[in-house]
C-alpha cells in the first residue's frame, strides 16, 4: 500500500512539472501541505520527494523544501491525459485507427472510407490544375492563403448566416492546425478551457499538447447544460469554450436557438470567446443555429476544413476571425507555419467548385441516412440502445447493452480486429463509461456485426 501511494506522490508531481503547473526552479508544496491535501502520510511524502530528487527531477535544498530541478522537463501527453486506461486515450485512440494493419476493422473511426469520397471530382480537379495551373501554384501561399479558396469559404459561410469577408479568413493546413493556431494566439499555458462532455476526442489531445487545463460541461439535445455553463463560467474562469458546430461530434446533438442566446450572453458577461468547428457543415440537411451567426464573430472565432466530404488527404483548413485581430493573427501564421501548401489550396478550390460537388453531398446525406438505418438496426438486435435525435450523421451514439463497460468490451474487440471508440475517449470527466460511438460508413458490413456479437458475449461473461 506504501509503495503504491509513494508512487502516487511521484506521478502527481510528475504531472506538474509536466504540464508547467510547477516550472523550474520553484518550490514545490511542503511535505505537511501536500499530506494533507492527498491524505497521503507525511512519511509517504518524504520518500517520495527523496525518490524524485534522487532521479534528479527535484532539488532539495537544506532548510528550504524541495525545488523544481532547473533543467526542463519535455512535455509528455501521456502524463498530462488523465484516463487509467490507455484504451480510453484519445491518442492511442488515433493511432489505432491510423495505424494500417492487414485486416483491422475500424467503425470507431472518425471519416469516409475511400469508396465514399469524390474520386472522380479530384482526379478531373488534379488533371485540370496540371493543364491549366500556372507556375504561381508551386510557389509558397500567400500570407493568408489562396485568395480565390477563401471567397469560396466566405460564400458558404455567408450561407450559414455567417459574416465573415474574404479578409477575415486566413486557411490553415487543417482544421486541427487551424485550432492550434487559435488556442496559440489566444491563450496561455494553464489557461482553463472550456469543453463539452462528450466532445470530440482529439479537442483534448489538443488542448492538453498546449498544456491548458480542461474543464467540460454537460452536453445534451440542445446544446451545454446553461446552468452548469453559468457556473462554470463563474467559478473556473475559462478563456475560451471549444464546440462543435451543428452536428456535434460525438452525439449528432444540435445546438438550439434559445441555448445559444443563453450561452452567448455568458459568455458577455464573462469575457468569454467561443471556438465552433464547422467542420461537418457539408453534411447537414438543415443548418443548425450558429454561435458565429449570432454575434457576428465578435468574440466567436469559426474554424473548419473539407476532409471529411473531400479526403482526410487534402490538409487545407481555415480560420474566420474578427477583423481587428486578423493581421496580427496572419503574422502569428507566418511566423508558425512561413506559408501554406498553395498547390493543395488551389487543389481544394477546383473540386469544391466543380458543380458535381453540391451532387456528392448530397448524395453523401442520403448514404449516410441508408447506412444509419441498417446499423442502427444491427445493434439494436446486440441490445444497444441508439441516442440520436436523427440519422443522417457519421455517428451513432450508443449505450452499450446491460451497461457494459466500454473499455472493457474495447479492449476484447481488439482481439477480434475491431478498433471501438468507447465513450470516455470522448468524455473529460469519465461518464460515458457505458457509451460508445460508432461510424455508420465504417460498419456498413455484416463481418463487423458478426464481430461485435462475439465481443459483446465474451465481454457478458467476463462481466459475470
Amino acid at each position: 500500500m506504501a509503495a503504491g501511494q509513494c508512487e502516487k506522490v511521484m506521478t502527481l508531481i510528475r504531472e506538474r512539472i509536466s504540464s508547467r503547473a510547477l516550472l523550474p526552479g520553484e518550490k514545490l508544496p511542503s511535505v505537511r501541505s501536500l499530506a494533507s491535501t492527498t491524505g497521503i502520510s507525511k512519511s509517504t511524502v518524504v520518500e517520495a520527494y527523496d525518490r524524485l530528487a534522487a532521479g534528479g527531477l527535484i532539488e532539495a535544498r537544506r532548510g528550504a523544501g524541495f525545488y523544481v530541478g532547473s533543467q526542463p522537463v519535455p512535455h509528455s501527453l501521456k502524463t498530462a491525459s488523465r484516463p487509467t486506461h490507455r484504451e480510453v486515450d484519445p491518442l492511442w485512440m488515433s493511432r489505432q485507427a491510423l495505424e494500417p494493419r492487414p485486416g483491422m476493422l475500424s467503425p470507431g473511426c472518425g471519416w469516409l472510407p475511400e469508396s465514399w469520397l469524390p474520386q472522380h471530382i479530384i482526379a478531373r480537379a488534379l488533371r485540370g490544375l496540371a493543364r491549366n495551373a500556372g507556375p504561381q501554384v508551386l510557389a509558397y501561399a500567400e500570407p493568408k492563403g489562396f485568395a480565390p479558396l477563401r471567397t469560396l469559404i466566405a460564400r458558404r459561410l455567408a450561407a450559414r448566416e455567417v459574416k465573415a469577408g474574404v479578409e477575415d479568413i486566413v486557411l490553415a493546413d487543417s482544421a486541427t492546425s487551424a485550432l492550434d493556431l487559435v488556442l496559440r494566439f489566444l491563450t496561455e499555458p494553464g489557461d482553463t478551457i472550456l469543453v463539452d462532455d462528450p466532445c470530440y476526442f482529439n479537442f483534448l489531445a489538443g488542448l492538453r499538447a498546449g498544456r491548458l487545463r480542461v474543464v467540460s460541461v454537460p452536453f445534451s439535445p440542445g446544446g451545454p447544460d446553461v446552468e452548469a455553463f453559468a457556473h462554470l463560467a463563474e467559478t473556473e474562469r475559462p478563456r475560451l469554450y471549444l464546440t462543435n458546430a451543428g452536428l456535434q461530434n460525438p452525439t449528432g446533438w444540435k445546438l438550439s436557438p434559445v441555448t445559444a442566446h443563453k450561452v452567448l450572453k455568458l459568455a458577455e458577461r464573462h469575457d468569454l470567446l467561443i471556438i465552433e468547428d464547422e467542420i461537418f457543415a457539408d453534411i447537414e440537411a438543415e443548418p443548425a443555429p450558429r454561435y458565429a451567426a449570432m454575434d457576428g464573430l465578435e468574440r466567436v472565432i469559426v474554424i473548419g476544413s473539407f476532409s471529411k466530404t473531400v479526403s482526410a488527404a487534402f490538409r487545407t483548413g481555415f480560420v474566420a476571425i474578427r477583423p481587428d485581430w486578423v493581421e496580427d493573427f496572419t503574422d502569428f501564421r507566418i511566423a508558425s507555419r512561413f506559408g501554406g501548401s498553395q498547390l493543395t489550396e488551389a487543389l481544394l478550390h477546383a473540386v469544391l467548385s466543380d458543380g458535381a460537388y453540391r451532387r456528392h453531398v448530397d448524395a453523401l446525406r442520403t448514404r449516410l441516412v441508408a447506412s444509419g438505418e441498417a446499423v442502427a438496426a444491427e445493434l439494436r438486435a446486440l441490445g444497444f440502445e441508439i441516442l440520436n435525435p436523427v440519422l443522417g450523421f457519421f455517428f451513432l451514439w450508443c449505450r452499450l447493452p446491460d451497461s457494459l463497460d466500454a473499455t472493457m468490451v474495447s479492449k476484447i474487440a481488439l482481439e477480434h480486429g475491431l478498433v471501438l471508440a468507447p465513450g470516455n475517449v470522448f468524455s473529460q470527466s469519465g461518464r460515458a463509461t457505458d457509451l460508445m460511438r460508432f461510424n455508420v460508413a465504417q460498419s456498413d458490413s455484416q463481418q463487423v456485426f458478426r464481430l461485435l456479437r462475439d465481443v459483446i458475449a465474451q465481454a457478458r461473461r467476463a462481466g459475470n
